[in-house]
């Protein structure tokens, strides 16, 4: 077993040990989880044809004024419901969660709790 120095090269190899599993479809795209620092974003993902069909993303237009204030899990949250809102107005229902080798907890989980709410399933 390869030793990893840093605390990012441990996450790049569990998400590619995840994603060797984990595929999106065009009948159930892949919702791909990104967190750094500061931020938080979302894609929907369809693996067939390797396009992004819905994204959200705290520093976009729409939620960066509504993020201030507010604490980064709070944020996840509005991410989660934003990408939800986008996903049933392209008629996405249903997706797997691809949580980008972060542990399902902290701003990854109120992400995906967020979404569950709006509509989607996985």
């Amino acid at each position: 077993m390869k030793k990893t120095k840093t605390s990012r090269a441990a996450r790049v190899r569990r998400h590619a040990r995840v994603r060797r599993t984990v595929s999106g479809s065009p009948q159930r795209p892949r919702l791909a989880v990104y967190r750094s620092l500061n931020h938080i974003s979302a894609q929907i993902i369809d693996d067939a044809i390797g396009h992004t069909l819905v994204q959200a993303s705290d520093a976009s237009k729409e939620l960066k004024p509504l993020r201030s204030g507010k604490k980064k899990s709070e944020v996840a949250g509005l991410v989660g419901e934003a990408i939800a809102r986008k996903a049933k107005e392209k008629g996405i229902s249903t997706v797997v969660l691809d949580r980008g080798g972060f542990r399902y907890h902290g701003r990854v989980k109120a992400l995906a709790e967020a979404a569950r709410k709006g509509g989607l399933s996985f």
